[in-house]
């Protein structure tokens, strides 16, 4: 009698232990507390799922809205005015990560100030073989060679379309590829700007990845000029309300004459782009890089290109002097990485790989600081900081 006594408060103890622990840890994700992720859930998800299945257990946790909501405003000095959209924060999620449009108000509902899905391409294609993607965990870095893996202009056209009946919407921008096959390149971005003209709050020409054969030769000045003369016409065509702002995305991998060439063609009338993302992954490897993966082909993200995409940032910011706003996208891990984009020309900063490496509590991370940082300075927000460390001649 006893001893059946004892099994039973035995059990009685391990189901309620177990189910502390699990209160414990869905608590925790929920509320996406920071050590808790850097501790325990980003470790053990890198340790037993490979880096594309990371990648779409966070798609999935973003979809079905699993993190909860950002409850408190941001502070009135993150809040960014440009092409006369308010950004309630300048950080936002790159290209790459909610490829197919499937997770925007979840990552709007985590605190990011805007999302950039994509790229899309015209019709349906698979990308690139696996594996394709490659976690380098000693320089904090990912090589990818998805290849635009995408499911077409009409399933994410549907899905962006319901995203901006969401009461709590969020700034969206469409990120445009072309397919594998397709015949001309600038039919494929025409298509896009058609297609999403009507829901996004901004356009985005990507033209810099490098998983793309022949995709990156478009940035050179005569493919280019023809390439964005024809999509800005198209999106002057549009029947809306208000035409959306027209990005191009450049490459980091550029020769100082090639920044050249590119920064005079945008600044031509009939070529004069709204902004520029600033950059792409990088085809570079440097030397002390660690991972075994390090040879690996494919665009390299993450820390080892925080200091290369500065650069760019500077570069076209003082070739441009000023004059075409741009997105910093590049390494960046906490608010000092946003501010330093910022000081060198960005308006708004985006990241992807570091948001892979810590999860959703990063984003609120890089905010606090980030206001931290301008207050330090004296801006009041942070258009005051812009452009601050480069001169514009």
């Amino acid at each position: 009698m006893m001893r059946e006594k004892l099994i039973k408060q035995l059990k009685t103890m391990g189901i309620v232990t177990f189910g502390g622990g699990l209160s414990f840890v869905a608590l925790n994700l929920y509320n996406a507390n920071e050590k808790f992720y850097n501790d325990y859930v980003m470790p053990v998800t890198h340790r037993l799922l490979d880096p594309e299945q990371a990648h779409q257990l966070a798609v999935f946790t973003m979809r079905h809205r699993l993190i909860r909501k950002q409850h408190l405003a941001d502070p009135e000095s993150l809040t960014t005015k440009l092409w006369g959209i308010t950004f309630p924060n300048p950080i936002g999620v790159a290209a790459g990560f909610d490829k197919q449009g499937e997770a925007m108000q979840g990552l709007h509902r985590t605190g990011f100030g805007f999302v950039e899905i994509g790229s899309v391409t015209p019709v349906p294609q698979d990308g690139n073989t696996k594996p394709r993607v490659f976690r380098l965990a000693e320089d904090k870095a990912i090589i990818n060679r998805y290849g635009f893996n995408s499911e077409g202009h009409d399933r994410v056209f549907e899905r962006v379309k319901l995203e901006k009946e969401e009461k709590n919407k969020a700034v969206i921008g469409v990120n445009l590829g072309k397919n594998k096959l397709s015949e001309t390149a600038v039919d494929d971005y025409v298509a896009g700007v058609k297609k999403f003209g009507e829901v996004a709050d901004y356009l985005v020409i990507n033209i810099s990845s490098p998983n793309t054969p022949g995709l990156r030769a478009l940035q050179q000045k005569a493919e280019l000029e023809n390439l964005i003369s024809k999509v800005i016409e198209a999106r002057n065509q549009l029947q809306v309300a208000r035409l959306p702002p027209l990005l191009l995305k450049v490459a980091p991998d550029l020769s100082e004459g090639e920044k050249t060439d590119i920064a005079n063609v945008i600044l031509k009338p009939k070529c004069r782009v709204d902004g520029l993302i600033v950059c792409n992954t990088t085809v570079s490897r440097p030397s002390d890089l660690q991972s075994v993966y390090k040879s690996e082909t494919g665009g390299l993200s993450g820390l080892p290109l925080k200091d290369i995409s500065t650069q760019c940032v500077k570069d076209f910011y003082r070739l441009t002097k000023g004059q075409v706003p741009i997105i910093g996208v590049g390494g960046v891990t906490s608010g000092q990485d946003a501010f330093e984009k910022i000081q060198a020309g960005a308006s708004l900063v985006q990241l992807y790989t570091s948001f892979a490496f810590h999860g959703p509590p990063l984003v609120r991370k890089i905010k606090r600081e980030l206001d931290d940082i301008l207050r330090s300075h004296g801006y009041q927000n942070v258009a005051e900081a812009v452009g601050k460390s480069t001169p514009k001649s």
